[in-house]
């Protein structure tokens, strides 16, 4: 700031500014030119202004030689730090009004933030958001579950509609090239239940009896629950991220524009190709489960194959394999239908994709859980 009484008006050279103490008001001079070209000069000077502890009444802009807008937004500031309105500016040029106007409008005064929320609040909002989110879920799968059977019942009388090679393609991908991860897994499992089993019951006398646990749990339940999550980690994430990537590059409305029904080509010969495959899968599971049992009692607990087999004939019906069989188809479908519907959902940016993705792995797996709860619940009911 320059000393009183002083004049500084130099154009091309940076704003500068004189302060004349008239009575009976303090009066604020500004002089030069204020554009894009001194703002750096200019701002530094209004700062000093605001940190000054005297007091302006009046701003005297009849020294401008120029201004635009980076100039007049300076000046506004200026002002709102002095606690004065664009009338208290005077004499302004009738070509900078309009700009001062427009300037003083969209630099309002931001406000004040609001405070944060309690934590009953905070909870109550995410329960509420969490609820609505469940009911999109819910909209969107019916709507799915209701274009998957109309295809269905649609490929009966038009067979080529189900495009059988995108079918077997997405076989091979969620079926056969997961044969091998899926026996490792059983086989371990298997022989891990084994070993507790055998460990637990020999202190008691009943070792043979873990025959039975063996049998029994991994018929009914962990050979397929292990291998419908593997296939929800293995396959359903990659559903998710094929459409997701195709939804943000555009390919979904681009099949749109040309006609193409996106329930046919993309999600239907997925959901078919992993309600055959995830039954099979789910042999392969039970297979490898017992014969991992069945190795590790053999060389843990000193039961002969031969004695394995008898006696798992005996503990094991054909009710108990197919208690297994019948729950794959659902977990299948439940797999493929939350998948695809999260992948459809994805928005145009990387981090909504692996949301998605997340997203669709954690749904599908508590909901396998709770489906195969509720059939055990079913099977135990009907004694089945």
């Amino acid at each position: 700031m320059a000393p009183q009484g002083s004049d500084f008006v130099a154009a091309g050279r940076p704003p500068l500014l004189r302060a004349d103490q008239l009575k009976p008001s303090d009066i604020l001079c500004l002089s030069g030119s204020w554009t894009i070209e001194t703002l750096k000069e200019a701002d530094h000077q209004v700062d000093e202004i605001l940190k000054s502890p005297t007091s302006y009444r009046q701003l005297d802009l009849s020294g401008l030689n120029s201004l635009d807008t980076s100039g007049a937004w300076i000046i506004i500031r200026l002002l709102r730090g002095l606690k004065l309105q664009l009338s208290d500016a005077t004499p302004i040029n009738p070509d900078h009004v309009s700009l001062f106007e427009a300037v003083a409008e969209t630099n309002q005064t931001v406000p004040q933030s609001l405070p944060e929320p309690g934590f009953f609040i905070s909870t109550f909002e995410k329960t509420g958001k969490d609820v609505v989110e469940i009911y999109k879920d819910i909209r969107i799968l019916a709507y799915l579950t209701g274009e998957i059977v109309t295809c269905l019942l649609k490929g009966i009388f038009k067979p080529r509609s189900l495009r059988f090679t995108s079918i077997v393609h997405h076989m091979d991908h969620t079926g056969l090239k997961a044969v091998p991860i899926v026996a490792l897994m059983s086989f371990l499992v298997g022989a891990i239940v084994a070993q507790q089993g055998a460990f637990q019951l020999r202190q008691f006398g009943a070792e043979p009896f873990v025959i039975d646990l063996v049998g029994i749990l991994v018929l009914r339940e962990v050979g397929i629950l292990l291998t419908a999550i593997l296939v929800a980690g293995r396959s359903g994430s990659a559903f998710t991220a094929e459409i997701g990537s195709m939804k943000m590059r555009e390919e979904i409305d681009a099949m749109r524009v040309m006609g193409l029904n996106i329930i046919e080509v993309l999600i239907a010969p997925r959901v078919i190709a992993l309600i055959i495959s995830l039954p099979l899968l789910g042999l392969v599971a039970n297979l490898s489960g017992l014969v991992g049992g069945g190795v590790l009692l053999w060389a843990y607990s000193d039961i002969s194959p031969t004695t394995y087999i008898n006696w798992l004939r005996d503990a094991v019906a054909i009710n108990t394999f197919m208690v297994g069989v019948i729950k794959a188809p659902f977990m299948a479908l439940i797999i493929a239908l939350i998948s695809c519907s999260e992948g459809l959902q994805v928005g145009g940016s990387a981090e909504s994709l692996g949301r998605r993705t997340t997203a669709a792995v954690v749904k599908s797996i508590f909901l396998m859980v709770m489906v195969d709860g509720l059939f055990a619940i079913f099977f135990a009911a009907v004694g089945y």
